[in-house]
């Protein structure tokens, strides 16, 4: 009952904060030109208030704990709701250009999957020495950067079952500073190259836009469609149930992974957010073959995903104690200004240098997505691309793919944390992993002549 109450309350504030700070994101004129999303703003918040009553001793009716059980198990969900999504045909521009910036971006995105925790590692090992912090926590910053708050928070878990403790904490913390990065440091480069005349397809933003909600003329009757008779089950319902089935498969894929040996059977069997994207596979071709997926609808589940991504981004800052980290919030603090300036110049020098006229776009786009998350890249790339002339929004989406080429780092990086492998052996490994992803770059023309300059 304690559990229960306790999960209702942490879903109480996190709603309250995401009202305040859709409040605050129509009201404030910094926020509303920064186009900062109301989560953001709102776990902010949400981490200050948590914060605040902690060091005053004073019970909110939840804890630290509860919110990152919450990020953990909203992120499955929203793998399990993206999975379930069929994909729309016929998108973008050229298809040569999109598959082509769809490959550079993500061998930039795993370059800096593959180098950032090298950098990281190293500056806590100078850094965090003094308070005893060790290096093998900037082997998270990557999930924080390059994935969210999601995958931080769930490879932080895994590392806790390795015997690192505060791992979700600090890694989760790295994600906070990554969002606020990727819009502190984007948007002013968003305009000034639209100042500069490098963005082609840019245009004034519409007032409802910067203010972030409809008015009641700019409101549409219906965005979704009935699939299912409201009288024998709500179609909102039937959605939640198919997640609800795709979960308790997941539980079933986790534990037959746990059968695996050594490492690899508590690092994939604990990666429910895999085994919930596996999941709704199979549940989505079961559906197909018995000739019902006319049932699921493609922009309910899409909202169903809108919904666990606002929810996961609050929840995510809440989740953050900083008591518990106290101790090592210098060398934190220095990991996070050190990996945005390397994921800046990282993006910009790649960016300008991919060989297509949306190079600017991707080049935003790259940054967001390394800093945060795919909507925060496509946030981004909307201030230069209102319209979605450009590819570049289809390209983040289609760039998952060429991201599977990470797999040998995370591997190598738990195989670490688990104390299978050695240091020196984990350094080799991700270095030759960013050797592989810049030849890579090169073979495919990814890496060739500017495109673009600031004038």
């Amino acid at each position: 009952m304690e559990i229960i109450m306790s999960f209702m309350m942490a879903f109480g504030w996190a709603s309250l904060m995401l009202c305040l700070g859709m409040l605050l994101r129509a009201k404030i004129p910094f926020l509303r030109n920064m186009l900062v999303p109301a989560s953001v703003i709102a776990g902010v918040i949400g981490m200050i208030f948590m914060n605040a009553f902690d060091a005053a001793n004073v019970s909110v009716g939840t804890d630290y704990d509860m919110f990152t059980d919450i990020v953990n198990n909203l992120f499955t969900i929203s793998f399990i709701s993206i999975s379930l999504t069929s994909t729309p045909k016929g998108e973008g521009n050229s298809a040569k250009n999109t598959v082509h910036g769809a490959l550079g971006m993500g061998l930039v995105w795993c370059l800096l999957y593959g180098l950032t925790p090298i950098i990281a590692s190293g500056i806590i090992a100078l850094v965090g020495k003094s308070v005893e912090m060790d290096s093998i926590y900037g082997m998270l910053v990557q999930f924080a950067f390059c994935q969210g708050p999601g995958q931080s928070a769930s490879f932080g878990a895994l590392f806790e079952s390795y015997g690192w403790d505060n791992a979700s904490t600090v890694a989760i913390m790295f994600a906070a500073v990554g969002f606020i990065a990727a819009f502190l440091v984007g948007i002013p480069a968003a305009k000034a190259g639209i100042k500069r005349g490098i963005a082609r397809n840019s245009g004034k933003l519409e007032e409802r836009v910067l203010k972030g909600y409809l008015k009641k003329d700019e409101q549409t009757e219906l965005t979704t469609k009935d699939t299912t008779v409201n009288s024998n089950i709500e179609t909102l319902a039937f959605h939640f149930a198919l997640i609800g089935i795709c979960y308790l498969l997941a539980v079933v894929i986790a534990k037959i992974f746990s059968y695996l040996p050594s490492f690899l059977g508590s690092s994939m069997s604990g990666m429910m957010f895999m085994n919930g994207m596996y999941a709704a596979y199979i549940v989505k071709f079961i559906m197909k073959k018995l000739h019902i997926d006319f049932l699921q609808d493609n922009v309910l589940q899409t909202k169903i995903t809108g919904w666990t991504a606002d929810y996961l981004v609050v929840c995510a800052f809440m989740a953050v104690s900083l008591s518990v980290v106290r101790q090592w919030l210098v060398p934190i603090i220095v990991v996070c200004i050190v990996i945005s300036f390397i994921t800046f110049i990282v993006c910009f020098y790649f960016g300008q240098r991919m060989g297509g006229s949306n190079d600017f776009e991707r080049t935003l786009g790259m940054y967001g997505m390394c800093t945060g998350t795919v909507p925060s890249g496509v946030a981004l790339v909307r201030i230069v691309d209102p319209d979605f002339k450009t590819s570049t929004s289809v390209e983040l989406g289609a760039c998952n793919l060429t991201m599977l080429a990470c797999t040998p780092v995370y591997i190598i990086i738990l195989a670490y944390a688990s104390g299978t492998v050695g240091t020196q052996l984990t350094i080799g490994v991700l270095a030759a992993c960013c050797a592989a992803y810049l030849i890579a770059l090169k073979l495919t023309k990814c890496w060739g002549r500017k495109t673009y300059k600031w004038k």
